[in-house]
């Protein structure tokens, strides 16, 4: 399964449980499955977003934008934060508003039957996004699996809570329940949010990453020494340069057959890599 057709399947699942926990919460007069609504709406325009911003960010370089449009996805995963911190605020007035204004809450085997149901899809579509994220190493679907996986522990929450609710006639625990919800919430968007950031901001590759780099330069006795290597994340393509010192009496295609050595030996381990390599004469190191 590719990277869009993954976003596809999570519009789809998200539209599903949209309508279902909302009419199930007014039915219900449940604060708690309407906030659980918000959420899965919000998802739901989560993975709207990561589509288009998946489908643009696959498009090849062109000359408005030479480096690809990689970075189109960590626009997506910072938009995606943001909307998450909405959907909390909402969850969170909508709970006082049920604290100051308690109401019956009825129905409640409906709920039980409906968050039941979101916590199986959730779970299955959550699981796939997130292992095809991890394999094209797509942080705009890697977004919208982490949202799913929320969904699923403050479905499990929500669930918890209507099951206690059904025995003990406790309706306080109805906006109690939503306010847990909304603090998870909060978590992951902030997460979500330094992630997306971080990217946006040309943070260095990890430092494992860089130590791999580092090491592969390390097995060429031709390079004498190396320096000024800068990387970056553009989306799911890495991209970094570097400057390195060879005998000065190297000919021009040794020193090409090199670079080419060098590229194809970091792309082995580094995949998606995008690699400028300035060759400087030894006699210039300092």
């Amino acid at each position: 399964m590719n990277k869009q057709r993954a976003a596809l399947i999570s519009i789809v699942s998200n539209s599903f449980l949209v309508a279902t926990k909302l009419a199930g919460g007014i039915l219900m007069g449940s604060v708690s499955v309407i906030s659980e609504s918000i959420h899965s709406g919000i998802d739901l325009l989560a993975s709207l977003v990561a589509y288009v911003s998946i489908k643009a960010s696959d498009k090849p370089a062109d000359s408005d934008h030479p480096y690809g449009h990689g970075k189109f996805e960590n626009i997506s995963g910072f938009f995606e934060a943001i909307l998450i911190f909405v959907a909390a605020g909402i969850i969170i007035v909508e709970a006082v508003k049920k604290v100051l204004h308690p109401g019956v809450v009825e129905r409640l085997d409906w709920g039980i039957a409906i968050m039941a149901a979101s916590v199986i899809v959730n779970s299955f579509v959550s699981i796939a996004l997130l292992r095809i994220a991890k394999r094209e190493k797509s942080i705009a679907l890697e977004a919208d699996g982490m949202h799913l996986s929320v969904d699923v522990f403050t479905s499990l929450g929500v669930l918890a809570g209507l099951f206690v609710m059904r025995i003990t006639k406790l309706t306080i625990l109805d906006p109690m329940i939503a306010f847990a919800v909304a603090a998870l919430i909060l978590k992951t968007s902030w997460d979500l949010t330094k992630k997306s950031l971080e990217d946006l901001a040309d943070k260095a590759l990890p430092e494992g990453e860089i130590k791999t780099i580092t090491e592969i330069l390390s097995h060429f006795p031709e390079i004498r020494h190396f320096h000024k290597l800068r990387t970056r994340k553009a989306g799911n393509k890495r991209e970094l340069d570097i400057h390195i010192h060879v005998d000065g009496s190297t000919a021009v295609g040794k020193a090409h057959d090199l670079c080419n050595e060098i590229e194809t030996a970091i792309k082995k381990n580094l995949p998606d890599s995008y690699i400028v390599i300035h060759v400087e004469p030894c006699n210039s190191c300092r």
